[in-house]
């Protein structure tokens, strides 16, 4: 298992991905922090015309509870995306790279290569996620937010941040399913997409408390509050997704023909 991870580990730091997904994740809380800047400064919002109106619509208050809730928002619509795009690589390069045939021929189990994937996408997702926190902290001092930067406000919005990045985190192991089962980066690419518009859809619905896609957006307060919040069921079945896809996936590298 050691080996495996250190060899994923190596995998990750010489490639791209922990670049483009760190300059992605600033996108966003850089997003977040110009809107808590319209929020502050309504006149501003004004003269910078459809960006500042849509701001406003948003009806995001200028104070800190507010502001950790947006960026619980972001690891949760943007994580899935982010998150899930590390879980499609981490798995789909194996079969891009014409490079599952000679991991699997090394001496070291399939379920620890399966383990070692998830571990390592995981692992970069949580450090995604402090960098999201302190970035987005940090960027909250500067903007001198109105109110107590310390405290109960804090601790409560962190944890709501990790929590919900945790929850996306565990729903893009259907990725890594799809990647490997897909043999490919197209075919989860493809789940990912279908995961974010169904998240959607069965949220308008109505249905979105009990859907596990849906549920890091709720959880994270994106339909603001006195709305709907997840349900008991659907936390229950964000595990529930998770636990299969990484057993369907273990399943299929160890049935699999890979001399295809």
């Amino acid at each position: 298992m050691n080996a495996a991870l250190h060899a994923e580990l190596v995998k990750l730091r010489r490639s791209r991905l922990p670049w483009i997904t760190l300059l992605a994740l600033t996108v966003g809380v850089a997003a977040g922090g110009l809107f808590m800047f319209i929020s502050l400064h309504p006149d501003t919002a004004r003269d910078l015309g459809l960006l500042g109106a849509k701001a406003q619509l948003a009806t995001l208050e200028p104070t800190w509870d507010s502001y950790l809730a947006l960026l619980a928002q972001i690891a949760a619509v943007g994580g899935t995306g982010i998150f899930g795009m590390i879980m499609v690589w981490m798995f789909g390069r194996e079969f891009a790279e014409h490079t599952a045939k000679d991991l699997l021929a090394l001496p070291t189990s399939r379920i620890a290569i399966v383990a070692a994937k998830f571990a390592t996408a995981a692992g970069w997702c949580l450090a995604l996620t402090g960098y999201l926190i302190i970035a987005g902290i940090g960027i909250g001092v500067w903007l001198g937010i109105p109110g107590p930067a310390s405290g109960y406000i804090l601790v409560a919005g962190v944890l709501r941040i990790v929590v919900t990045a945790v929850l996306t985190i565990a729903l893009t192991t259907v990725f890594g399913c799809a990647a490997s089962i897909g043999r490919g980066y197209l075919p989860a690419i493809g789940v990912l997409f279908g995961a974010l518009f169904a998240a959607q859809i069965v949220a308008a619905l109505g249905y979105g408390p009990w859907f596990p896609f849906s549920v890091p957006a709720l959880h994270a307060g994106i339909t603001g509050p006195g709305q709907p919040t997840p349900t008991l069921t659907g936390y229950l079945s964000v595990l529930a997704v998770a636990a299969v896809s990484v057993v369907a996936t273990v399943v299929w590298w160890q049935r699999a023909d890979h001399t295809r």
